[in-house]
């Protein structure tokens, strides 16, 4: 599809960091009850929050800083020993009520839109699949978007982010935590909160922060897959 990408200039911005790749894409949503409200909020100098983009469920995209320059939106976060994130990331907003306002699906539509962006912020700047990944992942204890109605194995079907190899090997539950923190998350937090981040994004059927045999295969395929890409790109 062909992207309609509006500039819409947000003050809250800044230089990014020197010496810092952009090697990160963090999908959010809007949660705020209308896109118009998440859009002047994002554009609001005393509001200190932004985001590179914001996809509209029309599939409409408004551009509110530029990818050279750091928006605002991960707040305190942390990805893969990384801290800071958004110096290095690209973070889009995806128009949604959220949890608070009415979760709802997102639109087929909107979802290409969001894909194909994706695929183009991917290949701007060499985003590794492994780093493509939701606000609440790398900020587990704090954020729960864009949630579990966010269609991440349609992203990952097309490119964006990544699906689990699935292995017969058998994994031992005292193996989580060394798990998680390869795939990227922190590991100071209580295990309910990790684990309902993780199965947010790569186990949307159940998200109630217990570490049943599913989650354990899951944990273990997306640490699997990280793997053979890392083993890939060194070879």
């Amino acid at each position: 599809m062909s992207l309609r990408i509006r500039d819409l200039h947000s003050p809250n911005q800044d230089d990014r960091p020197a010496g810092v790749p952009i090697d990160m894409l963090i999908l959010h949503y809007t949660g705020m009850k209308t896109a118009r409200d998440a859009i002047d909020r994002l554009r609001d100098p005393a509001a200190r929050v932004s985001s590179h983009y914001v996809v509209d469920e029309d599939a409409a995209i408004l551009r509110l800083v530029p990818e050279r320059r750091q928006a605002f939106h991960a707040g305190k976060s942390y990805w893969r020993g990384n801290t800071e994130l958004n110096g290095r990331s690209v973070g889009i907003e995806v128009v949604n009520p959220g949890h608070e306002w009415g979760y709802r699906n997102f639109p087929a539509l909107q979802m290409a839109a969001v894909c194909d962006l994706c695929l183009e912020i991917i290949e701007r700047h060499a985003i590794p699949a492994w780093n493509v990944v939701a606000h609440s992942d790398v900020a587990p204890d704090r954020k729960e978007d864009p949630g579990e109605k966010f269609d991440w194995q349609g992203l990952a079907e097309n490119g964006v982010g990544l699906l689990p190899e699935m292995s017969a090997a058998p994994v031992e539950t005292n193996e989580v935590w060394a798990m998680l923190a390869e795939i990227g998350y922190r590991t100071d937090l209580e295990l309910a909160v990790v684990l309902r981040a993780f199965q947010r994004h790569w186990r949307q059927e159940s998200f109630d922060g217990r570490l049943d045999a599913e989650t354990l295969a899951r944990l273990a395929g997306v640490r699997q897959r990280i793997r053979s890409l890392l083993d890939a790109n060194r070879s």
